[in-house]
């Protein structure tokens, strides 16, 4: 596979995980509209969902737990979303890195390699804090997700970018022997 391509294949991965930032980010601000529209799909009868709350009563007892609290303390202490308008934001700053890659992949991996161990930092927050603030066990799988499916592009665009460099480290060291003779 030629460099270009590599490179090409390595953007596209970067620009899947951006996309996945920003979506994350932009979700994070209206929480107590989306948690009623889960709440709906999976409760009304005609809604696309129909049904689901009797295969699945305990995810949907959890929705409904979920979407309450989020209109109480909307209500009640308004000022608390704010904190979630910070995540937003921070997956919105974080995708701005990524641009850096995306001009030069090769010079800039290194943000890749941090988008990794993010990823894989979401594993244990999730395992240590999901049980502490109450989430049923079986959420915390849902959370981890996003660490793993996270992971999976950049480590594919890290490996598109590696092979790129040490081709290049190759036909450097390849260059060197021919200049310097034998």
């Amino acid at each position: 596979m030629s460099e270009g391509e590599r490179l090409r294949r390595a953007r596209v991965w970067i620009v899947l995980f951006v996309f996945g930032l920003v979506l994350a980010g932009l979700t994070a601000f209206p929480l107590v509209t989306e948690s009623g529209w889960l709440v709906w799909w999976a409760t009304d009868r005609g809604s696309p969902l129909a049904g689901f709350a009797g295969r699945f009563p305990d995810a949907v007892a959890w929705a409904v737990h979920v979407h309450a609290g989020l209109v109480a303390t909307a209500r009640s202490y308004p000022f608390l979303a704010y904190g979630t308008d910070w995540l937003a934001f921070a997956h919105l700053v974080i995708a701005v890195a990524f641009l850096g890659p995306l001009r030069d992949p090769v010079r800039n991996v290194w943000v890749l390699d941090f988008g990794l161990i993010a990823c894989a930092g979401i594993l244990p927050l999730a395992a240590i804090c999901g049980p502490l603030r109450g989430l049923p066990l079986w959420w915390l799988p849902i959370d981890m997700s996003f660490g793993v499916f996270g992971a999976v592009p950049l480590w594919l665009a890290r490996r598109h970018v590696k092979a790129v460099e040490r081709g290049r480290s190759t036909t450097v060291a390849g260059a060197q022997a021919v200049v310097s003779g034998p």
